[in-house]
């Protein structure tokens, strides 16, 4: 019985139409239970709409959470123990918390717990298939992507310092200086904060230059990584 389940709750194969409704209630669930957060005033019906979301999102955690042993075999009989620490399940519980909470008006702190509530669009990333390709992808490419992510992060925080150093009259503070390096590097250039002196223009234009060929490498490596999971996947369909 818990085995059915398990099936029914994961993303579906292509010849479980059980599970693919499963799939699509869910997916519906999550579209619906964004719409009160897209209104300042709530009413009625939006009320509604999110206590009931919020109990479907509910028996779903339940029934992945007493399936657990099956989601994660490698831990055996802790797997129970384990699962609600696991990102999908703290997602889940995030999507949950804000609503149950709300059902206490004297817990006032705990009403915070609302501002989380778009925590459930992340819920798209288990129902997903395309998006699934594109985890499966940051997964392989991930050290490359970290590569370049110390190689950004380098980078801005020294042409910020640079910067900082040889224009201190357009620059009040080092965060300034690093808030200028880091839209110049990703070539956005809000135009609040900027370069006055022929050195500094001459930093502003390196960095932009730089930035570019810094941008385009992981846009380059998840391009990549995503035609060879399309391929992988046609010829395993095949």
């Amino acid at each position: 019985m818990l085995k059915r389940i398990y099936e029914i709750i994961e993303i579906a194969d292509e010849d479980d139409k059980i599970s693919s409704i499963y799939d699509g209630i869910m997916l519906l669930t999550i579209i619906l239970s964004i719409i009160p957060l897209c209104f300042k005033r709530q009413n009625v019906y939006l009320y509604y709409i999110d206590r009931i979301t919020v109990i479907i999102f509910i028996v779903d955690y339940f029934l992945r959470w007493i399936t657990a042993k099956y989601k994660l075999e490698k831990y055996k009989t802790r797997a129970f123990i384990y699962y609600p620490f696991t990102p999908m399940a703290i997602i889940d519980l995030l999507s949950i918390l804000p609503s149950i909470t709300a059902l206490n008006s004297g817990l006032k702190l705990l009403k915070l717990f609302r501002l989380i509530r778009t925590f459930r669009i992340f819920k798209f990333i288990r129902y997903s298939r395309s998006i699934q390709v594109i985890v499966n992808v940051l997964k392989k490419e991930k050290d490359v992507l970290v590569a370049v992510c110390y190689l950004a992060l380098g980078y801005i925080i020294v042409a910020g310092l640079i910067m900082f150093q040889v224009e201190p009259e357009s620059f009040n503070s080092l965060f300034d200086a690093i808030y200028w390096s880091t839209t110049a590097l990703t070539t956005v250039g809000y135009g609040d904060i900027y370069p006055v002196t022929i050195f500094g223009k001459l930093v502003s234009m390196i960095s932009s230059i730089v930035g570019i060929a810094v941008v385009a490498l992981p846009a380059g490596v998840i391009t990549g990584g995503y035609i060879d999971e399309i391929k992988h996947k046609n010829t395993e369909d095949r």
